[in-house]
């Protein structure tokens, strides 16, 4: 089994990643991680990704079609898949990922901020509802979860890209620091949790427009980035074929050692030769 921490970067499209976040792009000048652009399923809106992402699954087989549909998740997840496989699983992360994975009704944050040592499919998490939430703070509560429970897999879903996007676009100074700033971030950490085992996917749920806008068939709300910093896949810069998103919940099962479900695709990831 292997372990391994999924970064989603909520409303990072491909392009702005690309143009700034440096401290990512300098890894792959420096072959030093697996670059991919990945097209986006539909809709592009975020509940619905975070299920396709977590799933492989298209909308049309998991059922998630928009961001106010507030049920659990009704098909194996890679969250599922830890549990009953055996591996231990946290999140940092918006509450909407509780609702779906642990699925104890509305977010609640009085009561459900904190899940620490729990029995669902998500074990120990720490949860927030406010899209401003400092991703610095977030990042925080990750390292909190590291430090206390050596999660085999965790997710981190940093919100402020999306939030910023929203208020003022994918072209506005605030928009472009937030993508940076998360990438400095995500540096800070990498070389720690590396030493501790983890293989790290830097990848988005959707990208944004010029307007604030996402949810249709733009390229800029659909192409997201995926990084890969693990000794199980090949470096390079492979951006120039896009991949599905549909890719990434084989890809994490092929880094945790799971067995992936029967209905998600191939790994497309290209595997690092012994």
């Amino acid at each position: 089994m292997g372990k391994a921490i999924l970064i989603l970067l909520d409303a990072c499209g491909y392009d702005a990643a690309a143009r700034y976040a440096g401290t990512l792009e300098q890894a792959v000048e420096a072959g030093a991680c697996a670059k991919y652009k990945a097209t986006g399923r539909l809709p592009s809106l975020s509940r619905p990704m975070y299920e396709t992402i977590l799933t492989g699954l298209e909308a049309g087989a998991h059922g998630i079609f928009t961001n106010d549909t507030r049920r659990p998740s009704r098909c194996p997840n890679l969250f599922s898949l830890c549990q009953q496989q055996g591996l231990t699983t946290a999140a940092a992360a918006y509450g909407w990922m509780r609702e779906l994975y642990i699925g104890d009704g509305p977010f609640d944050p009085a009561r459900q901020r904190f899940c620490l040592d729990g029995e669902g499919a998500i074990q120990h998490g720490i949860f927030y509802c406010e899209d401003q939430y400092p991703d610095s703070h977030l990042f925080a509560d990750a390292d909190f979860l590291v430090d206390q429970y050596r999660p085999d897999f965790l997710l981190i879903h940093p919100m402020n890209i999306d939030y910023a996007g929203h208020r003022h676009g994918s072209e506005s100074i605030q928009y472009r620091y937030s993508v940076m700033n998360a990438g400095l971030l995500i540096a800070a950490r990498l070389k720690a949790w590396r030493e501790m085992g983890y293989s790290v996917v830097v990848t988005a749920d959707h990208g944004m427009d010029a307007q604030g806008i996402h949810g249709g068939t733009l390229p800029e709300q659909r192409d997201v980035p995926i990084y890969i910093f693990s000794d199980a896949v090949e470096y390079g810069d492979f951006s120039a074929e896009p991949l599905s998103q549909l890719t990434v919940a084989p890809l994490l099962c092929a880094l945790l050692g799971l067995s992936p479900a029967a209905a998600m695709i191939p790994n497309q990831i290209r595997r690092r030769e012994p």
